[in-house]
C-alpha cells in the first residue's frame, strides 16, 4: 500500500517543516507549506489523502481556507490545528466540515491517529 500523503499548512516555518520531517520519518510522505496560497496552489496540482491546517494565519486563515478546500477537494479530511485559546475557531471549523481538530503544542502520536483515523473515514466514504 502507497504512503499516506499529507499537506501540512502553518504559517510557523519551523513547526511545520518540522512535523513534516517527522512524518516523514513515520512512512509518510508529507510536505509543508506556509501559506493559504501555497497550500491551494500544491492542492491544484497533487492529490493529498489529509491536509493538516493551522486555524490563525495571515492573510487566508484557516478557516477561510478550509472553505475553499471544501467547496474543490470535498472528500479530502481536514485536521485543524490551533493554538491556546482559539478552541471556538476550531469548534466552527468541525461544524464547516473539518475531520478533527488539535491543540498546540502537537503530539505526534496523537496527529498520527487522527491521520489514519481521517484516511480510512475518507475511503469508507463517511466523510
Amino acid at each position: 500500500m502507497e504512503p499516506l500523503k499529507i499537506l501540512i499548512v502553518d504559517d510557523e516555518e519551523d513547526l511545520a517543516f518540522t512535523m513534516a520531517e517527522r512524518l516523514r520519518l513515520r512512512g509518510f510522505q508529507a510536505e509543508a507549506v506556509t501559506s493559504a496560497i501555497e497550500a491551494l496552489k500544491r492542492l491544484g496540482k497533487d492529490p493529498f489523502s489529509v491536509l493538516v491546517l493551522d486555524v490563525k494565519m495571515p492573510g487566508i486563515d484557516g478557516l477561510q481556507m478550509m472553505a475553499e478546500i471544501k467547496h474543490k477537494h470535498q472528500d479530502l479530511p481536514v485536521i485543524l490545528l490551533t493554538g491556546h485559546g482559539s478552541a471556538a475557531d476550531a469548534e466552527r471549523g468541525m461544524r464547516a466540515g473539518a475531520f478533527d481538530y488539535l491543540m498546540k503544542p502537537i503530539d505526534l502520536e496523537r496527529l498520527i491517529e487522527m491521520i489514519k483515523m481521517s484516511a480510512r473515514a475518507k475511503e469508507g466514504g463517511t466523510l
